[in-house]
């Protein structure tokens, strides 16, 4: 199978190197990543000016662009497929909850699935950025599963590891969890008359509800979550309906 690989933590991130090493004992792996940090720049493309594509290995392209860039290039201009699978990730750090609609790595796999492609995005919920050999091999698992069983159509998997060394047993299938609480810490700066903001850190409660993604990775489970990309809020329309606007 053609399997095309990105992510938004760079194309030499230690976790898209682990999920490489994994995935071409599966598959004929085609790299196309972003030459660096692209994290929390969502489904964003660039528009506005061209996109620079440097060889730099066999069926290997960094882009200075986004993860979404990525896997336009790839899709339209550099394979000759469609490819089997995209996979994003590993990211560096997890994506739970309602963070999922700021990831560059799961954006990746929202553009696949627009695209007819499966897809996946994992991360890994480590924060010193270790341990990266267990969740690639289980996404080799879940990559042949994938292409056996097939995903619903307009869905793919949003998958986050536990931080361990060793291999991992335990998953859940969960639902995104909420966020209770967020604070987000703001720095500000002036400078020859000119005011500036740094978006800093955020400090976050989660609602801790059942089954969640959150819950699963603090029980030291393997997170599956089928994300649908269908945004339609059905029970609103009949409510709206009842507006009268005219």
């Amino acid at each position: 199978m053609v399997i095309l690989l990105t992510n938004d933590d760079g194309i030499e991130a230690e976790g898209l190197l682990a999920l490489k090493k994994e995935l071409s004992k599966i598959g004929e792996v085609w790299v196309i990543a972003p030459s660096g940090e692209q994290s929390a720049v969502s489904h964003s493309l660039s528009l506005h000016r061209p996109l620079e594509v440097r060889k730099i290995g066999e069926r290997s392209y960094a882009i200075d662009g986004t993860p979404t860039d990525g896997v336009i290039l790839g899709y339209y201009g550099i394979l000759k497929n469609s490819p089997d699978l995209l996979v994003s990730g590993i990211n560096h750090g997890p994506n739970l909850g309602d963070d999922v609609t700021y990831s560059g790595t799961v954006a990746a796999a929202i553009e696949g699935t627009l695209l007819g492609i499966p897809s996946i995005a994992v991360s890994v919920a480590d924060p010193n950025f270790r341990y990266f050999n267990p969740g690639a091999k289980f996404v080799k698992k879940i990559a042949l599963l994938i292409l056996e069983k097939r995903l619903p159509e307009n869905t793919f998997l949003n998958i986050n590891i536990p931080a361990k060394r060793e291999k991992i047993f335990k998953y859940q299938i969960t639902k995104l969890d909420k966020k209770k609480k967020k604070k987000v810490e703001l720095k500000r700066i002036t400078l020859r008359g000119k005011t500036f903001y740094w978006i800093g850190k955020e400090n976050t409660t989660w609602a801790k509800g059942k089954y969640t993604d959150y819950e699963a990775i603090k029980k030291g489970y393997i997170s599956i979550t089928p994300i649908k990309l269908d945004l339609t809020d059905y029970e609103a329309i009949e409510n709206i309906k009842g507006w009268r606007i005219f």
